[in-house]
């Protein structure tokens, strides 16, 4: 298998270890403080794990990987959660509104889908998959003018 930081957004691949930690077909992700508690379901593990350089991902720094929405389950402080919206009002960035932490989105670019921070994986270290791709969130296909023949 290639590197990680050999992969482009393009690339498919999943990832069934981070550091020691088993990634587990129903695995729990919560927020720094504890009040927002989520179940996703990876069978196959974590994937496409990728930043994005759109306005607010290279804010938020944070590394996303996906599940269809069927796929996540607040099991714990759903009343916790605050949600931010910009420009088209299509993605859904929810975050815990005690500590802060970003937990998912409703993507944008598939709003079928959410993204979620790998950070928040239980017993998952972020720094431990080293370099990730880089989606190009800057140049996005929504925000393109069609073009006239």
């Amino acid at each position: 298998m290639a590197l990680l930081s050999e992969l482009t957004p393009d690339s498919i691949f999943m990832i069934k270890q981070i550091g020691p930690t088993q990634i587990q077909p129903k695995h729990l992700a919560s927020c720094h403080c504890g009040a927002v508690v989520l179940e996703l379901d990876l069978p196959d593990g974590i994937d496409n794990p990728r930043r994005c350089n759109c306005s607010i991902c290279r804010m938020k720094g944070t590394i996303m990987a996906s599940v269809p929405l069927g796929g996540l389950r607040v099991v714990k402080g759903a009343e916790a959660l605050s949600v931010y919206e910009f420009n088209t009002k299509t993605a859904k960035h929810y975050f815990c509104g005690t500590c802060g932490i970003y937990t998912h989105h409703q993507r944008r670019s598939n709003p079928q889908v959410y993204g979620y921070n790998v950070a928040c994986l239980q017993g998952v270290n972020p720094f431990d998959l080293g370099p990730v791709p880089t989606s190009d969130g800057i140049n996005h296909t929504s925000d393109r003018k069609p073009t006239t023949p």
